[in-house]
């Protein structure tokens, strides 16, 4: 095994819920109206921090895309996927973007620290 070398993103990012390793920074969100496996997911234009596993094909809501698995680098857990390619013109948009599952991250707020301090945006909100 090699060394793993993880990028601290500077600016409010999205962390691995586990192990808070940032994973994308907030102004490369490009949706929050995305589901995944465990509900509420969000789509990114860049994602880091992270091991890709293998293609697979995945019929989703919108159709048939090839997707591949992204793990937290830090922790091994699953955080989400990325669209390889879409087999619907109209989705095409989606190739190279990440999808970030919502009970896998969190947002750039420490909420230990900061319960009651800080509004919290609904999931609903859309940008």
């Amino acid at each position: 095994m090699g060394r793993i070398f993880v990028v601290e993103l500077e600016g409010k990012a999205y962390r691995c819920k586990f192990c808070k390793t940032h994973l994308a920074l907030s102004g490369e969100l490009v949706s929050r109206a995305f589901h995944g496996r465990q509900g509420k997911a969000y789509l990114f234009n860049s994602a880091v921090n992270f091991t890709v596993g293998p293609q697979e094909q995945r019929m989703m809501l919108s159709g048939m895309h090839t997707v591949a698995d992204i793990f937290c680098c830090c922790c091994g857990q699953i955080v989400g996927w990325k669209y390889e390619a879409a087999h619907e013109k109209s989705q095409k948009y989606k190739e190279g973007k990440f999808v970030l599952e919502r009970e896998r991250i969190i947002d750039g707020l420490d909420t230990e620290f900061y319960i009651d301090t800080h509004p919290t945006m609904s999931d609903a909100e859309d940008l």
